[in-house]
């Protein structure tokens, strides 16, 4: 019998990733004042990629505490050189970040951990990197009025898979961990557990 897949978030876009790659996954959202411990990290001087690993481990081991099977934990970041970018909490933040990336290239930090019984079993970090083209103001303003509160439910202001594929001159990585999930190294792993078929 295969082991119960468990998704430890409310992220819509990781679960519509595992549900087109077949995996059958239950999502629960983690009970983790993701803010308080961001801010915590960053107090420490923890550099952005070790912040995303370590949100996304808590996650997975707090749900993993209470529930049998795998428990898959993300977490994605914004770096900006040592900068970490969070989602932006309304438009006007939303405008702000996006002219600060605009001409830079800057890495998303996308964390993964598998956990079982409450111990993490399995972890992954992809980084890919973006390079945004030069925007003027009046794109930036039009950009935001189309997108509208979408933009508010992801680091930089951006969704690749729509209008944010507008904002780039270059991309480096892997698609699906721009998404927010490094999708085929965790089918990999899937598949040595026996979840998935070899």
């Amino acid at each position: 019998m295969s082991l119960e897949v468990t998704l430890a978030s409310g992220s819509a876009s990781r679960r519509a990733l595992l549900a087109a790659a077949g995996v059958t996954a239950q999502s629960v959202a983690p009970n983790v004042d993701e803010a308080s411990f961001r801010t915590s990290l960053r107090a420490e001087g923890v550099p952005v990629r070790d912040q995303a690993m370590q949100l996304a481990e808590l996650k997975a081991v707090r749900v993993s505490s209470a529930r049998g099977g795998l428990v898959i934990g993300g977490d994605q970041m914004l770096a900006l050189g040592n900068e970490a970018f969070d989602k932006p909490a309304d438009l006007a933040e939303a405008r702000s970040h996006l002219t600060r990336l605009s001409g830079k290239s800057h890495t998303l930090e996308t964390a993964i951990v598998v956990c079982e019984e409450g111990r993490p079993v399995w972890r992954h970090l992809a980084r890919p990197r973006l390079t945004m083209r030069h925007l003027t103001p009046e794109f930036i303003d039009g950009y935001v009025d189309r997108c509208g509160q979408s933009l508010l439910s992801t680091v930089g202001a951006y969704q690749l898979e729509s209008l944010g594929s507008q904002l780039f001159s270059s991309i480096e990585g892997d698609y699906f961990s721009i998404l927010g999930l490094p999708l085929l190294p965790l089918l990999d792993y899937l598949r040595v557990r026996k979840v998935l078929p070899q």
